[in-house]
């Protein structure tokens, strides 16, 4: 998620962090490296204007403060004004007070809109907010047998006749039904296309009219740059957004449709999806991403996404085993290795520490089909082998690395690896 802004920036702002003094030409150079830098990331034009000359006023008047390095100060105030271009504050979902809250999820062919109503659901499930899907796209072949197929995978209700040739009937009669089964949120997964039309928006305005929905959020592929910035426009003139989820910025996205859409429309975004399964929605937080942006990391929510994953009990009992007198064996790795795999792709939970951004990660093995093969390994263990690996001779682990598919080399570099962890198991038993 913005490898390049974020590797650009941070460069810039290291060379600001290691000078005790700045004088107002540093600001202005440095400033007008971080502006091609957000131009190059397709950042529109006149936010980084704005933006540009929003830090520099400011930053010129903390030169004279002496409390802290002009240097930390100057990466403080691109921090907070990244933030403000993102939003500024949080900004979560709204809620009906009476009656099911209607959520409409609006935008183009391609954006992901299907999966990610899915994707809203499973989260709004978690949260106890009772949600059942609709699917009122009756134009793209199979799109309701898609949703419907992905509602039976989060177990949530999907609502609506097809047969049915009028969308407001069907979004009409979808709501109806929700009450007899008690949701409280419905998601409507509307009709895309492949670009803004006017019958498209006069659809959405008599389905808005006829169904008052307490969300219109605007699905926009975060990948296709300046062209998400001017479709949602196009949709908050036609509709009147109240939110933008912003999807597939775990990919190659430049960053400038997220630092640009809520300078030019004033909308905020409210999630941003990391991935094409169903738990891969995340609430869009303009501090945190900030500070992602910036390779400061994001402790919180590596703290959620830990917390959201890994065992409790099987944590305590893992750390009970490490610090006991006999440490913990191959069963024990492998329950600690489940648990990695649990908070997702290990490229992704290591962005999130501090300190660790792209440029830290390039030489470093991140193939998470390599902790499959470790988990292949081990399974291919006799109970007893797991529970002592020094039992392991040649023909033993011969037998072991057929039985898991692999070269005999990876089950010596386990070997290897697990030693060492028991070595450090024992290291922190003596602090």
């Amino acid at each position: 998620m913005f490898t390049a802004l974020s590797e650009q920036l941070t460069g810039v702002l290291n060379r600001l962090r290691g000078r005790g003094v700045l004088s107002e030409s540093d600001v202005t150079d440095a400033l007008r490296e971080i502006r091609r830098h957000l131009l190059e990331a397709d950042v529109s034009f006149e936010v980084t204007r704005g933006f540009v000359e929003r830090v520099r006023e400011r930053a010129v008047g903390t030169l004279q403060v002496n409390a802290v390095s002009p240097g930390q100060q100057v990466v403080k105030l691109v921090h907070d004004e990244i933030a403000t271009l993102l939003g500024g504050t949080k900004a979560g979902l709204e809620f009906a007070s009476v009656g099911p809250t209607v959520i409409l999820l609006v935008g183009l062919q391609g954006s992901g809109k299907t999966t990610t109503a899915a994707k809203l659901a499973r989260r709004l499930k978690l949260e106890q907010k009772a949600p059942a899907l609709v699917a009122a796209d009756i134009y793209r072949p199979a799109a309701a047998e898609q949703l419907e197929q992905l509602g039976r995978q989060i177990d949530v209700p999907v609502l609506g006749k097809r047969d049915t040739g009028n969308v407001v009937k069907l979004v009409q009669d979808a709501l109806r039904e929700a009450e007899s089964v008690r949701a409280r949120t419905v998601i409507v997964d509307t009709a895309g296309r492949l670009q803004i039309d006017a019958e498209m928006m006069d659809e959405l305005r008599a389905l808005k009219a006829a169904v008052p929905p307490k969300e219109v959020l605007l699905v926009a592929d975060g990948m296709t740059g300046q062209d998400a910035v001017k479709i949602a426009r196009g949709f908050h003139e036609g509709v009147g957004l109240t939110g933008v989820i912003l999807t597939k910025l775990d990919g190659d996205a430049r960053g400038g449709a997220a630092l640009s859409i809520h300078g030019v429309t004033g909308v905020p975004i409210k999630y941003v999806g990391v991935g094409e399964k169903t738990d891969a929605l995340e609430p869009f937080d303009p501090g945190r991403m900030a500070g992602r942006i910036l390779g400061q990391g994001d402790v919180v929510a590596l703290v959620e996404k830990a917390a959201a994953s890994v065992d409790a009990e099987a944590a305590k009992r893992l750390e009970k085993k490490v610090l006991s007198k006999k440490g913990m064996d191959l069963q024990d790795f492998l329950v600690a290795l489940k648990q990695m795999q649990n908070m997702g792709p290990l490229k992704q939970v290591l962005g999130l520490l501090p300190g660790i951004n792209a440029k830290a990660l390039q030489g470093v093995s991140m193939d998470d089909k390599r902790l499959k093969h470790v988990e292949a390994i081990v399974l291919s263990m006799t109970p007893q082998e797991r529970a002592d690996p020094s039992v392991l001779n040649g023909q033993r682990k011969l037998r072991i690395a057929k039985g898991a598919g692999r070269p005999v080399q990876e089950v010596n570099r386990l070997l290897e690896q697990f030693q060492q962890m028991r070595k450090m198991g024992k290291f922190l038993k003596r602090m």
